[in-house]
């Protein structure tokens, strides 16, 4: 593909990947539960499901959500289901805990969390599905052009992993007193919750 038209596509993603969304919001909320060395797992598990959705979406999984309301139904309220289960979670999360008395997560639980909290959305495979033919020159190599597509959204995705991981690090020791710990569990799990009636909206 043409500079111009990979500097497009740079483009769209980088603004689409800032958005607060399901993803960001969990890589902030391990990030001030557990730091953001440890939300390293979380980031590696959000990002494997990234990869599996932009693969599937290029092997035609896409298309086949696309075609089968029912498939794609039950993908959406099984992803519904998850994040609620995050959001009601997150509310009854316990406050005013010390980092020496808080329950410290293995990375393989947090890489887990991250990976399936990633894969409760399946728009992103449709939306990857609407989103890489118009970058995708019919003329040129596909398999060589979408790889430097998914390279792209992954370096740019993991550049607002870091900047959130980053802003919930910092947000830490304001969150130290009990009060603001509850407000930011119930705002948090609410988002979550708000995520989920979105996605429960959607349509293929």
């Amino acid at each position: 593909m043409s500079l111009h038209l990979w500097w497009i596509y740079v483009t769209a993603v980088f603004l689409i990947s800032a958005t607060p969304g399901p993803n960001m919001l969990h890589v902030m909320a391990q990030s001030i539960a557990h730091g953001p060395r440890k939300a390293l797992a979380t980031m590696a598990g959000l990002m494997s499901a990234v990869l599996l959705c932009l693969v599937a979406s290029a092997l035609g999984l896409g298309a086949l959500l696309k075609a089968s309301p029912r498939l794609f139904d039950v993908l959406r309220y099984a992803g519904v289901a998850y994040l609620v289960w995050l959001g009601i979670k997150a509310w009854r999360a316990p406050v005013g805990m010390g980092d020496a008395a808080r329950p410290v997560k293995s990375d393989h639980a947090l890489f887990a969390t991250g990976l399936l909290t990633g894969l409760s959305n399946p728009k992103l495979i449709i939306f990857a599905a609407a989103l890489f033919p118009q970058f995708i020159v019919l003329d040129r190599p596909f398999w060589t052009q979408l790889a430097i597509l998914i390279a792209s959204f992954v370096v740019i995705e993991s550049f607002w992993y870091g900047v959130y991981a980053l802003g919930g690090g910092r947000m830490k020791r304001w969150l130290a007193p009990a009060n603001r710990q509850r407000l930011f569990n119930r705002g948090t799990g609410l988002l979550f919750i708000g995520f989920g009636g979105a996605l429960l909206g959607a349509r293929a």
